[in-house]
Formats: structure tokens, C-alpha cells, sequence
């Protein structure tokens, strides 16, 4: 496709008013505004988002000094723009009012009814704009005998049965439950929220009416339980840790080799039996109790300590490259710095980097969808607080700030 071909991003023309923080919400601003949308994120006056203030590390300067935007504010806020408005104040609350009348979508992740006081509440902002989708993320959602709770991703992949599948296995060494290493529930969360928004977006264009869109972190994380849900709901069963093995599919997890270790996904019996073949063990497939992935999962404790004895006879690499071409899923544990010089990462761009005010350039991670006619575009570096607020006023409101 040539440039001429290329479309404006999908949601060019979106307005959307961005009073969220920290992750959740400012996730699904990040990823409305890479589809194209005008996303405005509205800040406190010499705060700002938490996510600001949440450093070291900082992003350098071009000499290697730490400049005032910690990193963790970075990986959400891209192609967004920054106003610095005090919503607790008045005049602060009749601008972000006005704001939201020429909005299309609001996003916010405040307390269940911590805007009404404000007047900022769905209820209040409809009058005025009855086409604005208002998307509000909480910990337990707006009912519930948690809905006035705190909700924060740690507690919620706890409370949401998360942290019960993830670790090792009693009685191993370090077994207890576990944290996954990303705020993953806040991550799912606002995906879910842009889901949603689009949806909203789309029924607008049938009823010519906004909504309100309620998400709760805890309701999300019980979703994405996926199998492990359905294997107590359907199955009877209620999943327990274990480490890094599979709870329906054997052999599916890491395995230690003569440097390192190694990740094996097998996923059916065929596989199986051409892994068996590259171990120099054939007769494992043929096994009964190995042959059907039924049955090593019965047979489970008998057939991993077999497989942990072949695999460390060999390096990563070499299980890997023979495994590989045998068509046997497998591959490394990277550390992120792995992760960035890997050459399928590399000739997919997975980096980007985007020039910034105060360090000369930022380096990023790129958004993953690919759309071939509308792609995704990178038109702003996360922004300094306040960055806009007279550019936004001036555009969305008409009204001339003095510098």
C-alpha cells in the first residue's frame, strides 16, 4: 500500500476527556489516542498524575541527567495533551464542564460518586451533552457491598483468585501465592474500557444517545480467569499454584537445560511425539501413559522428572534450534533487555521512539495492533504537566488564555 492509500487513523475526529491516573483508565486513554482520538488528559496544577511522581527512574537528558517525568507516567500517556485544571474549584470544575460538552467520551477512575460533588457525575454531564459515552473505572464497580472500597491491582489480583494460581505449588521451595509482574489487572482493565467505548461509540451511531460504562477492576479479573474459572465452574475443580506448569496440558512448562532453562508448549500429541523423537526417546510417545495428553496429565509426576533428565543434557540453544525444526513449540526466558534486542522484536518495531521537550527524545513501546488501511499514529511524546491547556482552550472552548 502506497502513502496516498493510507487513511486517517479509525477514531480521528474522537473527542475524549481523560480525568483517570495511574494505569487502568490512562491505559485506555494511550490506546484511544494511538486509534487517532484528540485525547485530552486533564491534571492537577503542580501534581499531576500520581504515575508522575512515581520515580526513580526518570527519563534522561541527552547528558544523561534525570529530568522531571519519572517512567512510569511514560508508558501510559503517549499522543495525549495535558491541562492543568483544578477541579477543586469552582472555575476549575466549570472548565472541565464545558470541556466535557464537546466531548465525545469521558474516562475517569475516581471513587464511586467522588465527581458528583463536582457536578462532573454521568447524571449531570448528560444534560448537557447527551451524546457523551462516560466511562468510569473502579475497583468493585458502582454496586455491591464494595463499591465505596479502594480498588488497587495488587489487592484485586488477590481478591479476584489471580494470586491463587500464580506461584509455586505448596510444599515447593518458595511456594505462596504471587503477584504477576505487570499491574496486569489494571492493563486488562483498560482494554476492556476501550472495548467498551468503541462499542458505545458504535450504538451512538444507531440511537444518537451516550451511555454510561461502569468497569470494575475486580468484575474484569474474574473474567479473565478464562480456563481457570471454567475448570471450577464446569469441572468441579478449584485450580491451585503450580509454578509453571499447566493445569490441563502436559508437557506445557519450563524446563531446565545445561545453561539455562527453556519454555516447551506442547500442544497435542503430535508434537509430543516429535519432541520425544528429538529427545532421542521415541518410545515415550508410545508409552500408554504418555501417549494421549490425557494420560500424561495423569501421569504427570511421572513423566516430568524424565523429561528434566533429558533437557539438561543440552544447552538452550541447541534445544531450541532442534526443536524448532521439528516444529515442537518452545523458546527462551528473555530478560527485558533480551526482550528488545531479540531480531523478531527488532523487525516488528516493537520500539519507537518519539521526541520529547525536555530529554531530546523518549523511547517507547510501540501499540501492537497493525491495521493495514488507518494505522496507528505516533503524534505526540507523553506530555509535560500542563503542556496544553492554552492550545485545548483555545481549540475546544474558544477561549484565549494570557501567557
Amino acid at each position: 500500500m502506497s502513502a496516498t492509500d493510507v487513511r486517517p487513523p479509525p477514531l480521528t475526529g474522537v473527542r475524549v476527556l481523560d480525568l483517570s491516573r495511574v494505569l487502568a483508565g490512562p491505559w485506555a486513554g494511550q490506546l484511544l489516542a494511538d486509534l487517532g482520538a484528540d485525547v485530552v488528559k486533564v491534571e492537577k496544577p503542580g501534581a499531576g498524575d500520581d504515575t508522575r511522581a512515581w520515580g526513580p527512574p526518570y527519563l534522561e537528558d541527552a547528558s544523561g541527567h534525570n529530568t522531571t517525568e519519572a517512567t512510569y507516567f511514560l508508558c501510559a500517556n503517549r499522543n495525549k495533551r495535558s491541562v492543568a485544571i483544578d477541579t477543586a474549584t469552582s472555575e476549575g470544575q466549570a472548565q472541565v464542564r464545558a470541556l466535557a460538552q464537546q466531548a465525545d467520551v469521558l474516562l475517569e477512575n475516581f471513587k464511586v460518586s467522588g465527581l458528583q460533588r463536582y457536578g462532573l457525575d454521568y447524571a449531570s454531564l448528560k444534560e448537557a451533552n447527551p451524546r457523551l459515552v462516560y466511562c468510569s473505572i473502579t475497583g468493585f464497580g458502582q454496586t455491591g457491598p464494595y463499591a465505596a472500597r479502594a480498588g488497587y491491582d495488587f489487592l484485586i489480583q488477590g481478591m479476584g483468585g489471580l494470586m491463587s494460581v500464580t506461584g509455586q505449588p505448596d510444599g515447593e521451595p518458595g511456594a505462596g501465592p504471587q503477584k504477576v509482574g505487570v499491574a496486569l489487572t489494571d492493563i486488562m482493565t483498560g482494554l476492556y474500557a476501550t472495548i467498551a467505548v468503541q462499542a458505545a461509540l458504535a450504538e451512538r451511531e444507531k440511537s444518537g444517545l451516550g451511555q454510561h460504562i461502569d468497569l470494575a477492576l475486580l468484575d474484569v479479573q474474574i473474567a479473565c480467569l478464562a480456563n481457570q474459572a471454567s475448570n471450577y465452574l464446569a469441572g468441579g475443580m478449584v485450580p491451585r499454584r503450580m509454578g509453571n506448569a499447566h493445569p490441563n496440558i502436559v508437557p506445557y512448562r519450563a524446563f531446565p537445560t545445561a545453561d539455562g532453562d527453556i519454555i516447551l508448549a506442547v500442544g497435542n500429541d503430535g508434537q509430543f511425539a516429535r519432541f520425544c523423537t528429538v529427545a532421542g526417546h521415541p518410545d515415550w510417545s508410545s508409552d500408554e501413559r504418555f501417549s494421549s495428553n490425557a494420560q500424561r496429565l495423569a501421569n504427570r509426576a511421572v513423566l516430568v522428572p524424565l523429561l528434566r533428565q533429558a533437557t539438561v543434557m543440552r544447552s538452550s540453544a541447541d534445544w531450541i534450534a532442534a526443536l524448532e525444526a521439528a516444529g515442537v513449540p518452545c523458546g527462551p526466558i528473555n530478560h527485558i533487555d533480551q526482550v528488545f534486542a531479540d531480531p523478531q522484536v527488532i523487525a516488528r518495531g516493537l520500539q519507537i521512539t518519539l521526541p520529547h521537550t525536555l530529554a531530546g527524545s523518549v523511547p517507547l513501546v510501540a501499540n501492537p495492533i497493525r491495521l493495514s488501511g488507518s494505522p496507528v499514529a505516533y503524534r505526540r511524546p507523553p506530555p509535560l504537566l500542563g503542556e496544553h491547556t492554552a492550545e485545548v482552550l483555545a481549540q475546544w472552548l474558544g477561549v484565549q488564555t494570557v501567557a
